[in-house]
């Protein structure tokens, strides 16, 4: 099993969430986030204060799937997350030794599911 991370726009996650569905991923977690890379910061207005914004919104979201899995999702992803600019994200692969369901303690790729 491998965990798959990956860092995006908000505003392109519907897309991504109707991609990942087709692919048959229905669990996930998204969390918002606020980060910095490349695109440095950029300025913002309040008020009619003009204020520097170090960190930009991103979403990061987390799956557990079957090996299998992991090419198809990230297609997904790279197909609907992409907006050509920088700052479009990330995606990080990661290996799962084990995953374990609480309440049945059911062990595996069934754990997940």
């Amino acid at each position: 099993m491998k965990k798959i991370e990956a860092i995006i726009r908000p505003e392109v996650f519907p897309d991504v969430r109707r991609a990942l569905a087709l692919e048959g991923i229905d669990g996930l977690s998204v969390m918002e986030i606020a980060g910095c890379g490349r695109q440095e910061g950029r300025t913002g207005l309040f008020r009619g204060n003009a204020y520097e914004m170090e960190f930009s919104a991103k979403l990061k979201l987390e799956m557990v799937v079957e090996d299998h899995l992991v090419e198809p999702i990230i297609e997904a992803i790279l197909e609907y997350a992409t907006t050509g600019e920088v700052g479009d994200g990330k995606i990080f692969i990661l290996p799962v030794d084990e995953a374990i369901r609480i309440r049945t303690k059911e062990r595996g790729a069934i754990a997940v599911y």
